[in-house]
């Protein structure tokens, strides 16, 4: 699976976790100089607290694209610091 935005590879994995239809990519498969942290925080009552991500290339910045549980609750142990993608965020196989 690949995660594109603007004609750049976010993320590649053939390791990523579906989860109410979106892919979780393993951290090691995302490229982080494409990501900065935003203060967007939100909460999920069955995977807990997520942290967000400005997605920046080139000029472009798609706000909030981008998301992680750094510390879900038990029933998604399994997504741990996997990043997800919206807002535009092209998912192929």
């Amino acid at each position: 699976m690949k995660a594109i935005w603007n004609e750049k590879v976010i993320a590649q994995s053939d390791e990523t976790i579906v989860i109410e239809n979106n892919q979780y990519f393993p951290p090691n498969s995302v490229n982080m100089e494409f990501l900065v942290k935003s203060k967007t925080e939100t909460t999920c009552p069955w995977k807990g607290q997520a942290s967000y991500y400005n997605i920046i290339v080139g000029n472009e910045i798609n706000t909030n694209a981008a998301w992680v549980y750094k510390n879900p609750k038990p029933m998604a142990k399994n997504i741990n610091n996997h990043i997800a993608f919206w807002k535009g965020v092209k998912i192929i196989k």
